[in-house]
């Protein structure tokens, strides 16, 4: 199944990408069903994302980035952590002229990896423009106004939560040292 093409000129920039290859969910869930051996779906989000708010059965976890935490003065700041292995964990389960399906929450996270996988050669990343929640829903006689609703994968596809842990792609953390 071929997706209906979607120009950059339809994207906001944070959604587009340099090999200009994207799909909405609905369309990425055809693929994937036309050809599941060979069509990949990468879910980029944050470990906690993919398995408390829910994601595409056949997805694979490959986190992009991390969050952290730290409490100073009475305040918990947190910050992004970009993982410095994604490109090496994608490389473990794809070749670079396989179909890679890569989604996050709306497509903007997706674009940089797919930005990121395309410098390392991979030929053929599409970002998943809606994501897994979908864009906000701009109706404000809506009670779903401002909400994650309008598309995305948990409005057009299957998807579940919980996890197998075999899909979740981290890098082994060395074993910590024994407490004095």
């Amino acid at each position: 199944m071929q997706p209906q093409p979607i120009s950059d000129a339809d994207l906001p920039k944070g959604k587009r990408t340099t090999l200009k290859l994207y799909v909405t969910s609905a369309d990425a869930y055809e693929m994937w069903r036309a050809d599941p051996i060979n069509v990949k779906i990468i879910d980029i989000r944050t470990p906690e994302e993919f398995v408390f708010v829910g994601h595409p059965e056949m997805a694979w976890n490959v986190p992009l980035a991390f969050v952290t935490y730290q409490r100073k003065a009475g305040k918990t700041k947190h910050a992004v952590q970009w993982n410095p292995d994604f490109v090496d964990e994608v490389k473990g389960l794809a070749g670079p002229d396989d179909v890679l399906l890569i989604t996050c929450r709306s497509g903007d996270r997706g674009a940089i990896a797919v930005n990121q996988l395309a410098v390392a050669g991979f030929t053929n990343a599409f970002n998943i423009v809606d994501g897994v929640e979908g864009d906000k829903v701009d109706d404000p006689g809506s009670v779903f106004h401002g909400k994650r609703m309008r598309n995305g994968w948990k409005n057009s596809a299957p998807w579940v939560y919980g996890y197998d842990p075999e899909k979740i792609i981290l890098k082994e953390s060395p074993p910590k040292p024994a407490d004095p």
